[in-house]
């Protein structure tokens, strides 16, 4: 093999980083802050999750606006981590679209956002009126928009249009835990895709966070998968090793499917006893 092929051998097996609204990431594992025991908890497993981007609710958390309790800010550095504030349980894109611009408040005119607006309490299922509504006024004002929404390819092209810096699909129901219902939706939104497609709802356990990356999704978001795990800190490795696996898996292409057997070894020049 030629040095030139062992370089482009090299290049090929060497994943390059994700990029979102101008952004640069190595870590293709994304988490949330919500659902543990304590912030001490919240800290030690997004450490060992590797994630580099952090979510949190805006309406849930204290960034500091209330100076008598814990802070998540002396927990997840915006030093270290990428900040990813979301307007979990708005339920209009009026309440959504205020809740960015309090963020960008709270966070010194901080513009990237994780939109999602709720249909309801039971299913937590977005509400895609209102969020492609809520998503072309906060592109317009500047933020750069990561939104979650169903699982339909056209909504998601819709999405994309009016300049959502990334897609979010559902794997399943939030907190759920029922890991990806429906893979061929979400891989015909990848395929068609032009921005980030990732997987954000339903995970629940390390191989339907591999699925998701063997499928070509760009990363993963999660939370309930690994604060309601019994051991959190170690789930979180778990995940960040199926993240990769899922990833390398896809780059490397998987054999074909095929009706029949083949022998791993070839009959040809055989030794017959």
């Amino acid at each position: 093999m030629s040095a030139l092929h062992k370089e482009l051998r090299r290049e090929l097996l060497v994943d390059q980083p994700w990029q979102v609204a101008g952004r640069e990431f190595t870590s293709r594992l994304l988490v949330g802050t919500g659902k543990y025991k304590d912030f001490d908890e919240t800290a030690t497993a997004i450490a060992a999750s590797g994630a580099e981007i952090v979510t949190f609710a805006v309406r849930r958390t204290n960034l500091g606006q209330n100076v008598d309790e814990p802070n998540l800010l002396d927990a997840v550095s915006p030093e270290r981590y990428t900040l990813l504030p979301n307007t979990a349980g708005c339920y209009t894109a009026k309440d959504a679209v205020r809740t960015c611009k309090l963020a960008r408040e709270l966070l010194d005119g901080h513009n990237l956002v994780k939109l999602e607006v709720l249909g309801d309490d039971n299913t937590l299922y977005p509400n895609v009126v209102e969020t492609l509504k809520a998503a072309d006024e906060l592109v317009r004002d500047g933020f750069d928009v990561m939104v979650y929404t169903s699982d339909d390819p056209i909504v998601a092209k819709e999405l994309e249009k009016l300049g959502c810096s990334a897609v979010m699909p559902l794997g399943s129901l939030i907190g759920s835990g029922h890991g990806l219902m429906n893979p061929h939706n979400l891989g015909l939104i990848i395929e068609h895709a032009e921005v980030p497609i990732l997987v954000d709802a339903g995970i629940g356990t390390a191989s339907d966070a591999a699925l998701a990356m063997e499928l070509g999704c760009d990363a993963v978001l999660m939370n309930s998968a690994i604060a309601h795990a019994r051991q959190p800190v170690l789930m979180a490795g778990a995940m960040k090793k199926a993240v990769e696996a899922g990833r390398e898996a896809f780059l490397a292409e998987r054999m074909p499917r095929r009706q029949r057997a083949e022998a791993s070894s070839p009959f040809a020049g055989r030794i017959n006893g």
